[in-house]
């Protein structure tokens, strides 16, 4: 069965012109960076049945003659093709959003020939979009949305929340369009439980920066909540643990749990950097070395003189480290000097998000693997 790769038009290939919203003359006519050269990329290396689907408003009536679309749409056409790229399929419908019609987007009823086909996979099946009705298409088609960012219609609050399980992929650019095609997310759900601690974990390495952080201490909640925002990846975890007795299982336990998910999430490195380094906040400095290389190794060079900071305990940064190299199989080399303790330790997990954000990094056109012994 084929996929079906369903794209919008203007704010996604073409730029949207934000005066009017409408491309009605060459001065309006051009095309979304990279889009292009990914969409040719595309095509040669997928075979996805390719569908435009597009909502022009009033288009042949009086408001949008067609004689103003057809020219510049034509010239999309062509340039693409010249390209490489070949749509398979024109959905166009030229309703107003008032005249509400099944027939416009979110609404499928221009599609139901695909639907109803069975020789498309459409649970597989992906929306490039950057509006809200794109993503809501894809809901009511059953199939994933990616959320092509145009700067032009954000979401709101309520409807990022509502889309959550269809957008596979949040992204401004078309590269990252490609690498998720070839390469797919690098995300998992892990769970750790034992006596002393019940730990949940939800890890996207090629997110957006979200984080969800619950441990029940509240700095190294905001600690870890650096990982997310600085490795530009998603980290939900939910911590229940023993803290009536203190807060040492709690912390390790979740360094372990996370670099287990790390573990899982980075099973296959082809293509990887493996290497990762950096990062100076006001008067505090801190360097962090990683190596994702399968072995389990912590140097640690940073001394705290207070015995807290916030709750948490600073002997048990280096308990934290430890736990996630061992969990990660991964190499850490930990270095910090500064005045206040505080700025010395968000130093260091900036600088670890940003070292892991170095270290797992790919080329979707690479399957090289960074070691030469033929295995990691």
């Amino acid at each position: 069965m084929r996929r079906i790769l369903f794209i919008d038009r203007d704010g996604v290939v073409l730029q949207e012109p934000p005066s009017d919203f409408q491309i009605d003359s060459i001065e309006k006519t051009s095309f979304v960076n990279g889009a292009i050269a990914v969409l040719s990329q595309i095509a040669a290396d997928f075979d996805f049945y390719k569908v435009m689907v597009t909502n022009q408003d009033g288009l042949g009536t009086d408001s949008y003659p067609t004689q103003q679309f057809q020219p510049y749409h034509d010239l999309m056409v062509r340039t693409l093709v010249g390209e490489g790229f070949v749509f398979d399929e024109m959905i166009i419908d030229k309703s107003f959003a008032a005249d509400n019609l099944p027939t416009r987007k979110p609404g499928t009823a221009l599609l139901a020939h695909l639907i109803n086909n069975n020789e498309f996979d459409l649970t597989n099946s992906l929306v490039i979009g950057d509006r809200w009705s794109d993503i809501e298409l894809a809901q009511n088609l059953g199939c994933k949305a990616i959320y092509l960012k145009s700067g032009l219609h954000e979401l709101t609050e309520e409807q990022a929340e509502k889309y959550a399980p269809t957008i596979v992929l949040e992204t401004d650019n078309w590269k990252s369009i490609y690498s998720f095609l070839k390469l797919g997310l690098r995300q998992v759900q892990h769970e750790r439980i034992t006596n002393e601690t019940n730990i949940k974990i939800n890890l996207n390495i090629d997110g957006s920066g979200k984080a969800n952080i619950h441990t029940g201490l509240g700095f190294f909640d905001h600690m870890l909540e650096q990982i997310a925002r600085h490795g530009k990846m998603d980290l939900s975890i939910e911590t229940i643990g023993d803290l009536h007795i203190d807060e040492h299982h709690t912390i390790e336990d979740t360094g372990i749990a996370l670099g287990e998910a790390f573990a899982l999430a980075l099973a296959d490195k082809r293509g990887m950097e493996r290497y990762g380094f950096a990062l100076p906040m006001d008067e505090a400095e801190a360097k962090v070395l990683i190596d994702f290389g399968g072995r389990n190794w912590l140097v640690w060079n940073a001394v705290f003189k207070r015995e807290k900071v916030g709750e948490m305990p600073t002997e048990m940064f280096f308990h934290f480290f430890k736990s996630f190299s061992d969990g990660a199989r991964c190499n850490l080399n930990i270095e910090c000097k500064g005045d206040n303790e505080h700025h010395k330790i968000e130093a260091i997990f900036k600088a670890f998000a940003k070292a892991i954000r170095m270290a797992v990094k790919r080329d979707p056109f690479s399957t090289f693997l960074p070691s030469t012994k033929g295995v990691l």
